[in-house]
């Protein structure tokens, strides 16, 4: 949906970690569903920035170089949640509400659009998805 230019923002708040959630969560179930039925057991999480490890481990020089972030063992090395270790953390994709609200304030695109592409391309490394193959799927999960 696009703004028109007498839009009034004067008692607009920007979204919260909830909103960004649920923009996830649209994305997601807008995917193909056979991407989605390979994502069983990946938990998506919605935090405000990345943690200072995450940061250090990452080479970022700021808190908002990092818009999304996967961890786990991807299923091109096995992993998924049938392959799961005793003890072993569940395959997680992270999206940063802080990072993605800035950039989405520099760029001319909507926040939907911003969250299904990181989180497709998050998601796009548990395959171990080319970009060809990510842009792919994220045609099918973006508002436009």
């Amino acid at each position: 949906m696009t703004e028109t230019p007498d839009a009034d923002w004067s008692a607009r708040r920007a979204p919260d970690l909830a909103a960004i959630e649920a923009l996830a969560e649209a994305a997601f179930a807008r995917l193909p569903e056979a991407f989605r039925a390979l994502c069983e057991g990946v938990v998506i999480r919605v935090d405000e920035f990345p943690d200072d490890e995450t940061l250090e481990e990452m080479g970022c020089e700021s808190e908002f170089d990092l818009l999304g972030l996967f961890r786990g063992t991807g299923l091109a090395q096995g992993g998924g949640v049938l392959n799961l270790a005793t003890g072993q953390f569940p395959n997680m994709v992270w999206l940063y509400r802080r990072p993605l609200l800035d950039y989405w304030a520099e760029h001319d695109e909507t926040l939907g659009h911003l969250v299904a592409h990181v989180l497709v391309h998050e998601i796009g490394h548990h395959f171990g998805l080319s970009d060809d193959d990510m842009t792919a799927i994220e045609a099918a999960a973006t508002d436009g």
